[in-house]
Formats: structure tokens, C-alpha cells, sequence
């Protein structure tokens, strides 16, 4: 054991080889339990158990080889110890002879490194020139090799857990999806076709490349998020067309219900827009569009979908159809109240001005000739068709000034 350096320090003391005897024990007994967990860990499992491809198996074989030269480095490591804890023990009164060796175990160049790890330069051709580094070194290597290894370990146990889980639930919508689209018609649905390829990729890349998912050390999920919303909003529409198949005359029913609806809404438009044209001058009102027709033959051609059986077609067009009379019903609705807002607003000014003659009553101003020049100008201009909204409007304004100038006293020339 002399040629492991032990002139290169100072002799210990009896106290400090014994004291640094402890404290390399402990050291090597967190040394090992760190070994043994990462070995345990789940993703070293995984990884050791896994068809790996890619940047994860490029990884994980660099990582393979630290832990592999931390093992050996570890076993050169302990070998040492054990020597010197062998050596103490048999000296229970050391000499000084005995005190170098021991401090050249504990703090020389005493740890020989395995053959794997000796750089090419410090290589012959017989063989590995052998090195040796101190307990401390061996330490800090090992330490070095963990870090690297653990941390792909790490990486691919966190990838695995943000994207397994959610794979495998979005698998089974898959399976659902395509479930009900056999049992709607039993044809292959393309979208459905397509979503799976992409995520048949997806997993092969999940399950044996993680780490190829990982961005700026985040796991990125935004294509299992993308699949998982087409999916469900696909299976939604066939889970539609499916209902539609089972209850197609009660749909049928409400769609027609609803255009009948549109067809009502365009005649009370149609109306309201012809009265307000007489009652009303430059009423300038839309010719309201007889959407209701064109949505009638496109409910007819539902028909021929139906006897095709093509329900996943038809339950789309029937939704395009919702939405398109949705649409007419309030452009309908819309053209009604444009005609009716003109007739309430005269109905408005009418009301308003019997409340201004009214109030000139009870204030004494019944005969007064002025106010009662106004109101009656006023109410010609509102009571007379079509009525000119813009001058009645103005006419009432002036009547509504009279009264309260004579209510204050401050009438000009009074």
C-alpha cells in the first residue's frame, strides 16, 4: 500500500485518521444509498425497460456509462476504505510507519481509476497507464457522473409523467370515437383515420423518444392538448349523429318547427315594414329577405342523406342548418323591430305630447294661445300619415319649451 502515495502528505495524527475514518464512512454510506435509489428510481425502470429511440436513447446510453463508471469508481472508492478501516483495526496503537500508510489511503492518491475511465492521451499500446486520485477526487467525480446521469433520468421520468397519462386517456377517447363511427354506418371516417395516424406518432414518440418532446426543459404537451380537442369535438359530432339517427322524425320535427318560426317572423316583418311605410315619411326601411324559402328546400334535401344513411354528413348539415336559421330568425327579428321602433317612436311622441298638454292645464295655461298653436302644429304633424318623425319631433320640443318658459316666467317679450 506504500505506492499509493502516502509521502505526498503529512503523517495524521492517531485522533485524525480515526476522526477522518467516521466521516469517510458516513460519506460512503450516502454515497451508496444515492446509488441505490437512483438505480431504484422509477424512471431508471422505465428507461432500462423501454424500446428507446432517438435523443432519449442517445441520452440515456451517455447516462448508462456514468452510472456504469460511478459503480466501479465506487467500488476503487470503498476498497481503499476498507483497507484502511482493515489496517486500523489491526493496529490499535499505530506507529508512525503504520500512520503514514493510513494517511496516504485517506488523503493520497490512493483510489485507482478503472481502465474505462483513464484518457486516450495517458493510454500505450500495452494497456492503460494506471492513475490514481485521492478519496476527495473520487468523490467529486462520482458526484459529477450522478449529476449527469440522474438528470437524464429526471428529464425523461418528468416526460413520461406529463405525457403518458394524458396519451392513454386520449387513446381511449380514440377508441370511443371510433367505436361510435362503426356503429353509425360502419364506412371509415378519413378525419378519424387522420387523428389516429397522428396519434399512433405521437405515443411511438412519447413512449420511446421523451425527451424529443422536452422544450427549454419544458415537457411540451400542446399536440396532445390539439388531439385531445379534435377528438372530443369529433366524437361529440358522431355521439350527434347518432342521436339524430335514433330520434331523426322528433329532430326533424324542431327544425321544421324552427323555419316555420323564421317564415312567421319574416311575414310580421314584411307587415310591420309595409305599415310603417305609410304611417311613417322616408322611412327608408329594408325589404326583409324571405329566408325562410331557401331554408325549406335545404330541409328537403336532408331527405336524401337519411335513405343514404349517411349520418354523420347529415347531422352536419342539419347543424349548419340550426345555425342558418338561427341567423334568419334574428336578421327577421331584427327587420321588425327596425319597422316597429319607427311606429313606437310615434306612439312615443304621441304619448308624450298629451303629458305636456296636460301639465299646461294644470298649471292655467289651457288657454293660452300660443301653447295651444304649438300643440295643435304638433299634433298635425304626429296624427297626420305619413308622418314626418324629424319635424314632429322638433315641433314637440318647441311645445315642451313654450311651457316651461311660461312656467318660469322667462317667455321672451313677457
Amino acid at each position: 500500500m506504500n505506492e499509493s502515495g502516502a509521502g505526498a502528505a503529512a503523517p495524521m495524527s492517531r485522533e485524525g485518521i480515526d476522526h477522518a475514518l467516521r466521516d469517510l464512512r458516513a460519506e460512503q454510506e450516502k454515497i451508496s444509498t444515492a446509488l441505490l435509489d437512483l438505480e431504484g428510481h422509477d424512471g431508471t425502470r422505465l428507461l432500462k425497460g423501454a424500446r428507446l429511440a432517438g435523443d432519449t436513447w442517445r441520452r440515456w446510453e451517455d447516462a448508462r456509462a456514468e452510472i456504469a463508471m460511478v459503480w466501479r469508481l465506487y467500488d476503487a472508492y470503498q476498497k481503499v476504505l476498507d483497507a484502511a478501516a482493515e489496517l486500523r483495526d489491526r493496529h490499535q496503537r499505530p506507529g508512525a510507519a503504520v500512520l503514514v500508510e493510513l494517511t496516504g489511503l485517506l488523503a493520497g492518491e490512493s483510489v485507482e481509476v478503472p481502465d474505462g475511465e483513464i484518457p486516450l492521451e495517458r493510454r500505450t499500446l500495452l494497456g492503460a497507464s494506471q492513475k490514481r486520485i485521492t478519496l476527495a477526487e473520487a468523490v467529486s467525480r462520482m458526484s459529477a457522473g450522478y449529476a449527469r446521469a440522474a438528470e437524464v433520468i429526471a428529464a425523461a421520468d418528468t416526460a413520461w409523467t406529463a405525457l403518458l397519462v394524458p396519451l392513454e386517456d386520449i387513446e381511449e377517447t380514440w377508441r370511443e370515437t371510433a367505436r361510435l363511427a362503426q356503429g353509425l354506418d360502419g364506412s371509415r371516417h378519413p378525419e378519424l383515420d387522420r387523428l389516429g395516424r397522428e396519434l399512433s406518432a405521437l405515443g411511438q414518440a412519447a413512449r420511446t423518444d421523451p425527451l424529443s418532446l422536452v422544450r427549454d426543459g419544458q415537457v411540451d404537451t400542446g399536440r396532445l392538448h390539439r388531439l385531445r380537442e379534435a377528438l372530443e369535438a369529433l366524437r361529440g359530432s358522431l355521439a350527434e349523429a347518432v342521436r339524430l339517427r335514433d330520434g331523426y322524425e322528433e329532430r326533424l320535427a324542431e327544425v321544421t318547427a324552427s323555419i316555420a318560426d323564421v317564415e312567421e317572423a319574416e311575414t310580421r316583418a314584411r307587415e310591420a315594414r309595409t305599415t310603417a311605410t305609410l304611417k311613417i315619411e322616408s322611412a327608408r326601411l329594408p325589404e326583409p329577405p324571405a329566408l325562410g324559402t331557401g331554408l325549406r328546400h335545404r330541409l328537403a334535401g336532408l331527405e336524401t342523406l337519411r335513405r343514404a344513411g349517411r349520418w354523420a354528413e347529415l347531422a352536419a348539415r342539419v347543424a349548419e342548418l340550426d345555425r342558418a336559421t338561427d341567423a334568419a330568425l334574428e336578421q327577421a327579428r331584427d327587420n321588425l323591430r327596425l319597422s316597429t321602433g319607427l311606429l313606437d317612436r310615434r306612439g312615443e311622441l304621441r304619448g308624450r305630447l298629451d303629458a305636456y298638454k296636460a301639465k299646461a292645464g294644470r298649471l292655467g295655461f289651457a288657454e293660452d294661445e300660443r301653447l295651444a298653436e304649438l300643440y295643435g302644429k304638433a299634433r298635425e304633424l304626429l296624427w297626420t300619415s305619413p308622418c314626418d318623425l324629424r319635424r314632429a319631433t322638433a315641433a314637440l320640443a318647441e311645445y315642451q319649451r313654450a311651457i316651461k318658459a311660461r312656467e318660469s316666467g322667462t317667455e321672451p317679450g313677457r
